[in-house]
């Protein structure tokens, strides 16, 4: 074997083990952990000082000029979503489309529908309160409605922009958006039927908790119609997807297609979505919208910093030329979608968060899709859903999200690893095999 590629993994994995380490036991933030990662493995391969720094920069601030503006408004539009009762309205539709005997299922469907837009841990805090209430009145057990919201929330967060890793995957894979959307929802949705049926199957042999307790929902609020609440989520889907799938002629000059080309951009299309969401509610005081624009604004910056520092880190591997060397070495070509898979999955179950993981897998899969046989736009979309499947598994106690889950519905751990944890392998197995499968019919 090549004694430069030996010297170049066995940088790799050190420096993919301190991101684990950093992260996972020093709890230190994902950014700074993934900047010393890219001066260890650049410095560790013989990259000069400066020369490391350069790519650093230009990793850096290139994945935030196609990402920043869009993780930003994404944020903003959970925020406002939340605020103004939008996503318990669109919770309380989807529950008297389905009935109340298929709570569970509902509130499965909510997720999926509800977590679109909204990152999955904000999304289960806002939806608790709805989920506990309809465990006691229907006397289905929380351990079912607790794990069937949170995989529904959670198989949207892993495979779909604008949420962050499946955002920023896209961005260094080079993957469109509105495809990606689009047929990210073919492996979401089986994702989260395979969740919701796990949680039945195991929840059921659970004797349920006898600390469940009824969360009050606030009742001073006035929710916007049904049609005012989807709006924020379904039209700026529908823009994205227009665009995407819209064969128009470059030599055409017709003003109806090029507004829709221009409000089909992702960042024009979420800021549809801002504005519609601001339409649901009337009566806006200065203060609140100030404070709701500075709340999304705030928590993108931990985001994008993460995303900026993934950025980083492909730089700096792309430096490297480790591409060249692994496709001469390996055969990753018989590999293909498994191996972002399956590294995703491993980074995954180490270090905890979904988003880290497959930023991280797609700045190590970047310079190895030729050789994987993925260098074309749909296998650039492939391979950032079989990222996203493999960001799914394993949720455990190193995942924020799990502690989320657990602590808004009064599960113990052991319960949780029972039913969630093992929910999302079969969430992770389920959408690699979907992915598989459209790879053929694509």
């Amino acid at each position: 074997m090549d004694i430069f590629l030996v010297r170049v993994l066995a940088c790799l994995t050190i420096g993919i083990g301190m991101i684990v380490l950093f992260t996972a036991k020093f709890r230190v933030h994902a950014f700074f952990a993934l900047v010393i990662a890219c001066f260890l493995v650049g410095l560790g391969v013989g990259l000069p000082f400066d020369g490391v720094l350069t790519a650093i920069k230009e990793g850096f601030g290139n994945i935030l000029k196609s990402l920043g503006v869009l993780i930003v408004l994404g944020t903003t539009l959970a925020a406002i979503l939340e605020y103004t009762g939008c996503t318990h309205v669109m919770a309380n539709a989807i529950l008297k489309c389905v009935g109340e005997k298929r709570a569970a299922l509902a509130m499965s469907f909510t997720g999926l529908i509800v977590g679109l837009p909204i990152f999955c841990d904000s999304g289960y805090i806002v939806l608790s309160g709805l989920n506990k209430s309809l465990a006691k009145s229907t006397g289905i057990s929380m351990i079912i409605m607790a794990v069937s919201l949170a995989t529904g929330l959670y198989a949207v967060h892993c495979l779909i922009p604008p949420h962050p890793g499946a955002a920023a995957a896209a961005g260094i894979i080079g993957a469109d958006f509105g495809k990606l959307i689009l047929i990210g929802v073919m492996a979401a949705i089986p994702s989260m039927f395979a969740g919701y049926l796990w949680a039945n199957y195991a929840g059921s042999k659970i004797p349920k908790p006898t600390t469940e307790e009824e969360l009050s929902v606030s009742d001073d609020i006035t929710y916007p119609s049904v049609m005012k609440a989807f709006m924020p989520v379904v039209i700026p889907i529908m823009l994205i997807a227009l665009k995407s799938f819209f064969v128009v002629d470059p030599g055409a000059s017709n003003q109806w297609i090029n507004t829709l080309l221009v409000t089909g951009d992702p960042v024009i299309a979420l800021a549809i979505g801002i504005l519609l969401a601001f339409n649901a509610r009337r009566g806006w005081r200065k203060d609140t919208v100030a404070k709701l624009l500075q709340d999304g604004a705030e928590k993108a910056g931990g985001i994008l910093v993460i995303i900026g520092a993934g950025g980083a880190f492909g730089a700096v591997l792309a430096a490297t030329k480790i591409g060249n060397h692994l496709g001469g070495a390996l055969p990753l070509a018989s590999m293909g979608i498994f191996f972002p898979f399956l590294l995703t999955f491993i980074l995954k179950t180490a270090q905890g968060s979904s988003t880290v993981a497959i930023i991280t897998a797609a700045s190590i899969v970047l310079p190895l899709l030729h050789a994987l046989g993925l260098d074309t736009d749909k296998g650039h979309i492939l391979c950032v859903l079989a990222m996203g499947a493999g960001s799914m598994m394993i949720s455990h106690a190193n995942d924020a999200y799990f502690w989320v889950i657990a602590k808004f519905s009064g599960l113990e751990m052991k319960t949780m690893l029972k039913v969630y944890s093992i929910a999302t392998i079969c969430m992770g197995l389920t959408s690699f095999v979907m992915v598989y499968i459209l790879s053929y019919l694509l």
